[in-house]
This record gives structure tokens, sequence and C-alpha cells, in this order.
């Protein structure tokens, strides 16, 4: 893990300005838009030295990630293109055996992906030679914090610029149309285009969010989903789908035997016809305010849904009820850029406990947004017994033997009634 080895205290804020950074070499996230663009040639203006990283996530609505390079190339910045498809598949597999849904229930696809993005951009840029990492994020959102925090502990001594915290270039561009009027003074093309929503893709999902979307009276069907459909506009007709999984890993869809990556473009695109995984959130920034995003992960909806039904049929009660503390733990972890911290190693740690038994196949029926749980087999740590859960007459659980586990559970009950520690908060007993 980079900055291990480093024995440093806090430094306190590093607040890095455009006037810091003539003679850095600076390592700036790009994704080839208005603002990569602005920014690069703004900091190459200012005498930096900029080299671009783009980061290929399996972005679902990338045709050919390389058409950033093209995109960024006019702005005066060579930019690197770094695969992390197999490393971002590898951490959607970690969310699914964590089952790590956020605020509400849903799986955090961008917070997923900082982690991934920063871990992988972050190596790339300290093999050459960069000082200082750039990012594009808003001072109003969760993305600041991620980009930095997990620059922080990954590269302890990289510094980080953040242009839009920064006064002078927030007053030069207070908004898209400076931005656009910039490139086109400096011969590049810049067209704004009126957008209902902005967009943020990976292999694991897509959240949509700001502009028309900030208004809660705008209904959640404004957004096309990229990823598949709304449910009402899926097939009339129900799909099978069976999922093999080995100690909780998925390792096979429909008896196809899949890599991780396979796995979820293949979930992906599956779930996404049948219209599974569209989510509403008004979920609760890192920051403290609320923000409100549509979200689509078709894939881990699918394939999280059916690692649920295992882990339903090995893991007893207590299991349960900490590898959901744990599971909150670790979603919370990712959400605030704190993946790679200790609290969230051991409660990883602790879920590969149960993971390790997670092992059967799973056939479910998709239909209109909806999943429905059909069989599950070939689970040799099932802990499932029907009969001893019958209500018919079978060779499992004697019901008379429960008799004294009862009696039991009465004199504590007794206890409490006649000591007058029972009492209604909810309703009236009159």
């Amino acid at each position: 893990m980079h900055g291990a080895m480093h024995k440093r205290g806090c430094y306190g804020p590093q607040i890095v300005q455009l006037s810091d950074l003539k003679g850095e070499k600076l390592g700036i996230c790009v994704s080839g838009g208005l603002d990569s663009r602005t920014v690069t040639h703004r900091l190459i203006e200012a005498g930096a030295d900029v080299l671009g990283f783009t980061a290929d996530l399996g972005q679902p609505d990338e045709t050919d990630i390389n058409d950033v390079v093209e995109r960024m190339r006019p702005a005066g910045a060579d930019t690197v293109v770094v695969d992390l498809k197999e490393a971002m598949a590898e951490a959607c597999f970690m969310m699914l055996r964590s089952q790590a849904m956020y605020d509400g229930g849903y799986w955090s696809t961008t917070g997923i992906a900082r982690a991934v993005t920063v871990h992988g951009l972050v190596r790339e840029m300290e093999k050459r030679g960069c000082t200082v990492l750039v990012h594009g994020a808003t001072g109003r959102g969760n993305d600041q914090i991620r980009f930095e925090r997990y620059t922080n502990t990954l590269a302890p001594a990289m510094k980080v610029y953040a242009p839009w915290r920064d006064p002078t270039m927030l007053a030069q561009f207070p908004g898209r149309k400076q931005m656009a009027e910039y490139l086109q003074q400096h011969g590049m093309e810049a067209k704004i285009a009126k957008k209902r929503y902005s967009t943020d893709a990976n292999l694991a999902g897509l959240s949509h969010e700001a502009e028309d979307l900030e208004d809660l009276e705008t209904g959640c069907l404004i957004v096309e989903p990229v990823m598949g459909v709304w449910p009402h506009d899926a097939p009339d007709e129900k799909e099978a789908l069976t999922v093999r999984f080995e100690r909780g890993r998925c390792i096979a869809i429909n008896g196809e035997s899949v890599t991780p990556l396979q796995a979820m473009l293949r979930a992906n695109e599956i779930g996404g016809r049948n219209g599974i995984g569209l989510s509403n959130a008004l979920e609760n920034r890192v920051i403290g305010t609320k923000s409100r995003g549509v979200y689509e992960a078709p894939g881990l909806e699918l394939l999280g849904f059916c690692l649920r039904a295992v882990f339903q049929t090995t893991m007893d009660r207590r299991s349960t009820g900490l590898f959901h503390a744990m599971s909150r733990l670790i979603a919370e972890q990712i959400y605030d850029a704190r993946l790679f911290d200790p609290g969230a190693q051991a409660a990883l740690a602790g879920v590969d406990v149960f993971a390790q038994y997670a092992t059967a196949t799973v056939r479910v029926l998709l239909y209109r947004g909806n999943i429905y749980f059909d069989a599950l087999s070939d689970c040799p740590h099932s802990l499932y017994n029907p009969a001893d859960a019958s209500m018919e007459a079978s060779d499992g659980l004697d019901p008379t033997s429960a008799q004294g586990f009862v009696e039991v559970l009465q004199c504590e009950a007794s206890a409490l009634a006649n000591a007058g520690q029972i009492a209604n908060p909810f309703w009236s007993l009159d």
C-alpha cells in the first residue's frame, strides 16, 4: 500500500492554488469534457507541466475510451489511459460479497469507482514523476473528499490541487459559458449542450444527478437509462437465470464459466434489459448536505439478490446480525472514502469468513424490474433442513422437545411481568 512506510504526522491543510503550480509536474484526472479541457489548458498556461490520466472502468456510456485522448489533445497535454476494468470488476465482487448498499439501499457505484480510480491512477502518476494530483470535483460534493482522502492515504507525499475550490479559477470560470468562451478563444471547439441531468458511469453502474434532478418535483422517469430500460419498457415475459457461486464469488451464469469482468458485463446486460436495478435516492453526503440521484446498477442488483439467497441459507441468526453490521460499515467506508482504512479491512476480513460457506446454485426469474426466487441447489453448507421446520409430521425436530425451552422463556417473562417492568409504549391498553 502506498505510504505504508511513511512515519509522518498530519501536515495540516495544504492549500494549493494556481500560483503554486509553476514548475510542478501535475497528473490531472480527465474525462475529455469541457471542465477537463479548460483546466488542463489553464494549468499549462500557468506554467505547469501537465499530463492527463483517465481510468478505463468499463464505462457503458463510452464506446471507445481512447476518444478521451483525442478530445484532450487540443488542450495541450498528452493523456494516459489506465486499464482498470479487472480491478473494477473485483471491486464489484467485493461489494457483492459484503452486500454493501448505502443509505436507503442503493449500490454506491460512484463511491467504489473513486477508490479504484485513485488507487490505479496514483500509481501511474508516481511512475511518471508527478508531484500533484489534480481533480475536477466541485467543492459541494462527495468526490472532492474521495479524490483527496484516497490520495492522502495512498500517496501521502503527493499534493492535491482542486481547481473548483481555487478562488482564482472560480472567478475566471464561474460557469460553463465562460469555459466554452475560453476554449474557443484558444482555438478549441466547445459547445454547451443543454442537459436535464449529468451522468457518471462505470462497470458497476451509473449515477444521474444535478440539473433538473435537483428539483424534487421532477420525477425520476426523465432519466433515459443507459444500461437497460425502465421496468414498464421491459419485455412482457419472464426470463430465467441461473447463477453459480463458490465461496461468495460468481463463477458461472447460465452454466457458462465467467471471470469477474465477464460476470458483471453479462449480469448488466441481462438485468438491464429486464429493468432491474433502477432506483431513486435522496442520500446523505459526507459533507452533511443531501443529494438527489437516480441510479442504475442492474448487474449488482441481480447478482446481489442471488447471493443474498445463498447467505440466507448458510448463515445462522447471530452470524446474520454481525454480517449486517459489517455490511453497513463497509458501505459507509466506501461512501466516505475510507475503503483502505483498518475498519474496512477488518470488516472485509470478517465477511470473508461467512463468504467461505456461500457456495450454491441459484435460479431466479426476471420480470419487469422484479427478481423472483425460483430455486437453490448444490449448497453443501446449507443450514436449512425442511424436516425441522415442517408443519407436517416428519423425522425432524420433535415438537414435544420444545416444551422445556418454552418454559425457560416463560420463567423470564413472568419475572418481568411480576416485577412491574412490562409496559406498552405504542398504544393504549384500555
